[in-house]
């Protein structure tokens, strides 16, 4: 029920959460199912390699995934989803760790294990958390490259923080970056309910239709189970995720680093008219990776994202082991013939 409007509740929820759908929420917050046997491992929790202290005394936990090699050849900043923790890159780690890059994984403000997890700060609040975490990486590892990659709405924030004049970094990646203008009257809809009822709860219980976040049972299994996992929000997070996903869409034509996007071929959160849209605001040195068969969470997905990423680190002007660009290639001269105003 939405504050003191019953009658109309239901309908909202199928209007919201179908929006939710679209900005790939709902890959994160999926409603407790039966017993399925977790393992041990499965709902293991790892604690953080160290914990940060922010610029205003909040303290962010980050696990370090370090490189199998003597000396890292880069420290990647890498961001995760929504609802999800510093534990997204379990599964791509060991690609970027034995290829000599180590990851830098923060809990993001309001997720994992932060304190105030499951509300939300602001647009430029997750930025600026992000911007002190590279100065920290560049402190610790002063003579170390920093890469920022991102996912979903890491994505997004990952591409706000290009824009700014943020030191030392030296690329960005965005793996299926939520980075999109949701439009009328979806936003005024949830800008609405985040003033009647911003605690209001949603969980995936009402989402129609079935979606694929990965091909990945095994990560996803371990992703349910994980006790750093989100499985509902309320409409204030949602709504604060909105914003910052409008502003790193409107922001993108001045982004500063080079760019690598990613997405797969069968993302059902990020639809194809989102990304359509993306692409034609990003700068025209952008490197464009599309992976026909790869979900949404392609940090967990088994369709190469990590591997095209770390090829592209190691040697930007190389053709991504994938195949990615060809794909790429013929996925936007099909995209230049349908409406995707």
């Amino acid at each position: 029920m939405i504050g003191p409007f019953p009658s109309v509740s239901n309908r909202l929820a199928r209007l919201s959460c179908g929006v939710l759908c679209l900005l790939a929420l709902q890959a994160c917050t999926a409603p407790p199912l039966p017993n399925l046997h977790p393992t041990a491992q499965e709902t293991a929790l790892i604690p953080p390699t160290l914990t940060l202290a922010m610029s205003d005394g909040a303290h962010i936990p980050l696990r370090l995934y370090p490189a199998t090699t003597p000396k890292p050849r880069g420290i990647i900043l890498a961001l995760h989803g929504y609802g999800d923790s510093r534990d997204a890159w379990e599964f791509a780690g060991p690609t970027f760790t034995s290829a000599g890059f180590t990851l830098a994984a923060p809990d993001i403000r309001g997720f994992g294990q932060t304190a105030d997890r499951g509300s939300w700060s602001s647009t430029a609040r997750l930025v600026q958390d992000t911007r002190e975490q590279v100065l920290w990486l560049h402190a610790h590892y002063p003579d170390t490259p920093i890469h920022v990659m991102g996912e979903s709405m890491g994505g997004a924030i990952a591409l706000l923080l290009a824009t700014t004049d943020t030191p030392y970094i030296r690329s960005t990646i965005l793996l299926a970056p939520a980075a999109l203008n949701i439009g009328q009257p979806w936003e005024s809809i949830l800008g609405g309910m985040d003033v009647l009822a911003p605690h209001w709860k949603l969980d995936g219980s009402a989402v129609p239709g079935h979606r694929v976040a990965s091909d990945n049972l095994k990560a996803l299994r371990r992703m349910y189970f994980d006790p750093l996992t989100l499985h509902s929000s309320t409409i204030h997070p949602l709504y604060g995720l909105t914003l910052l996903m409008q502003a790193a869409y409107k922001a993108a034509p001045r982004a500063r680093t080079p760019l690598l996007i990613i997405f797969g071929g069968r993302d059902q959160f990020v639809l194809p008219p989102f990304t359509a849209r993306l692409l034609r605001k990003l700068p025209p040195d952008t490197r464009i990776d599309e992976l026909p068969g790869a979900h949404h969470l392609l940090s967990r997905d088994r369709r190469g994202a990590a591997q095209d990423a770390v090829s592209w680190l190691a040697a930007p002007n190389r053709f991504l082991p994938s195949g990615g660009d060809i794909a790429a290639a013929a996925w936007k001269a099909t995209a230049q013939t349908r409406t995707f105003p």
